[in-house]
């Protein structure tokens, strides 16, 4: 479904919170992304929306009289009140997107220059300062589901290891999935302790055993996480129509890979320890209303692609089911960071080259019946473009091949060139104290541009 563009996007609309109208921020009155937040002398977590580098607590701005608008759609004081104490009250996400966009009008009004003294006073007086060390998973996540949506990421890893056949038969027919882990997601910030992991036995060596041992692959993926809105009852479908109104928002995340570990156990039944022992997200959800100006259409499939079978295909969703959202790749290393260096940019992609949208995982994902509930998210998969310098994680951007020249340059997985930082360090993959920084933003004339924050990570030992 489209979401439409209103006053809250008028690119002329100013706020009271000076830090909102700085160019660079991510948080203009534009944005207002929902974050589970951690107040001091609060008994928190906090539902909260971000402005500048300011966070308004929503359950005590409900408390002094404000949001009561929302109240005349039926929604009710009970699921608007935001109580602390649960990592994110899952009460948001339970609100239809017109009761959303009744909330948003509303914040938006009182975050504006047309906000009275009186209502400036009270929203001040709930207001924080946002720090993303205090911030919480952005929702209560009982279930993630990974996809594997790019099909450049798809293909260059397929052209890696079956150059002959780098894309499975079913790959143009359904946007692939695997249920993940949602205990192991944690927010931005948490360190990642390198795992161990059974790797294969040498390939030289047809007498030798698979070992036991740390990582040496360690990989990140670039992606973004899908935060189920409403549910679906078990037995119903959602159609593809309906999908989008079934999402509160998006969010950077990282699926930190064991890629050694993944080679080994990823046949015949797909990954698992491999993938299962970190997941980062950001801790901020931008709304699918904040959103609704970069919207593209999804991703034009070449000719001779098969169209995607009824249930999974829409005018809407042909149209405007792809996001215009621009997505970066940092790492510092712990040599960079003790020399006061700045993180260097690895990559550089964009979330419109995806295969398969978000409103189309949705419906597969439901197809046989499966209830989605309230907080589940869903990964992307990584984010690849068709460029080197747009592949999403460092399998790809190390790798010599390019499954996308002309003509095609396929070789095989030990033709790698390292990348070198400033410091004279290269990598092939993630060592020890090396730090990830994921950020994404969007742009587009005639709108203000509105981001994700970051999504950060640092490599830690492996213990003992």
């Amino acid at each position: 479904m489209p979401y439409a563009i209103d006053e809250t996007h008028d690119p002329k609309l100013e706020s009271w919170v000076e830090s909102a109208n700085d160019p660079e921020t991510d948080f203009p009155i534009q944005n207002l992304p929902f974050v589970t937040f951690d107040a001091e002398d609060t008994d928190g977590p906090y539902v909260g929306t971000v402005i500048g580098n300011k966070v308004v607590l929503l359950y005590d701005l409900w408390n002094r009289g404000h949001l009561r608008s929302v109240a005349q759609t039926d929604v009710g004081p009970a699921a608007l009140a935001f109580r602390p104490g649960a990592t994110m009250a899952n009460d948001i996400c339970d609100l239809t997107h017109e009761q959303r966009s009744v909330l948003r009008r509303e914040l938006s009004r009182l975050l504006s220059t047309i906000a009275t003294k009186e209502e400036r006073q009270d929203v001040g007086a709930v207001m924080v300062e946002w720090s993303s060390r205090r911030s919480h998973i952005p929702a209560r996540t009982n279930d993630y589901t990974d996809f594997y949506a790019s099909v450049y990421h798809a293909t260059n890893v397929g052209s890696m290891f079956r150059p002959d056949n780098p894309l499975l038969p079913n790959y143009k027919w359904i946007p692939v999935g695997y249920h993940g882990r949602a205990s192991s997601i944690v927010p931005s910030g948490t360190p990642i302790v390198r795992p161990h992991g059974q790797q294969a036995p040498a390939e030289d060596g047809p007498e030798a055993r698979p070992t036991f041992a740390p990582c040496k692959m360690l990989d990140y993926e670039l992606e973004l996480g899908v935060v189920i809105g409403r549910g679906n009852e078990l037995g119903r479908p959602v159609s593809i129509t309906e999908a989008e109104d079934h999402i509160l928002g998006l969010c950077l995340l990282n699926d930190w890979s064991a890629r050694d570990v993944q080679k080994w156990e990823y046949q015949p039944l797909g990954p698992f320890l491999a993938k299962n022992f970190a997941t980062t997200v950001s801790p901020c959800i931008v709304t699918m209303e904040a959103l609704a100006p970069f919207r593209v259409p999804a991703m034009e499939r070449p000719p001779g692609d098969p169209q995607p079978l009824p249930h999974l295909d829409s005018l809407s969703n042909r149209d405007a089911g792809g996001f215009d959202i621009t997505l970066e790749v940092h790492l510092a290393t712990k040599q960079m960071r003790n020399r006061g260096l700045s993180p260097v940019r690895l990559s550089k992609g964009n979330f419109r080259d995806m295969y398969w949208t978000v409103a189309q995982m949705i419906s597969h994902h439901t197809s046989n019946g499966c209830n989605l509930q309230p907080g589940d998210l869903l990964g992307s998969g990584t984010i690849s473009g068709p460029t080197r310098d747009s592949r999403g994680c460092l399998l790809e951007l190390t790798w010599d091949g390019d499954p996308w020249a002309t003509p095609p340059v396929v070789k095989p997985t030990t033709a790698r060139t390292p990348i070198t930082l400033p410091t004279g360090e290269t990598r092939r993959f993630l060592e020890d104290g090396d730090e990830v920084i994921i950020k994404g933003y969007c742009q587009r004339e005639g709108f203000r541009r509105i981001g994700f924050g970051e999504c950060r990570g640092v490599i830690e030992p492996a213990r003992r």
